[in-house]
């Protein structure tokens, strides 16, 4: 199974639909909330390529941007493949 790491805010509701999505799916995943964590914020920024916006997401280490990125791979049927479902 692929490795899944969100970077999120507990506020956002692109990060908590994504959230959903990926529960619905049977995927596990870890989060990372950055609201208040200056240090995984700058990481998000460093590994999103200054992307500020959540949730990013990242599928083994593989950075796919945020939920729409996500659900554009879903409907394009590769995030299966990625996820090794």
């Amino acid at each position: 199974m692929a490795q899944i790491v969100l970077y999120t805010k507990s506020y956002c509701p692109y990060s908590k639909n994504c959230k959903i999505f990926l529960e619905e799916k049977n995927v596990d995943y870890s989060e990372k909330i950055v609201e208040d964590d200056p240090t995984l914020e700058k990481e998000m920024e460093t590994k999103s390529g200054g992307r500020t916006d959540t949730p990013q997401v990242f599928i083994n280490d593989h950075h796919i941007g945020t939920f729409d990125d996500l659900k554009a791979l879903d409907s394009q049927g590769e995030l299966d493949k990625m996820l090794d479902l």
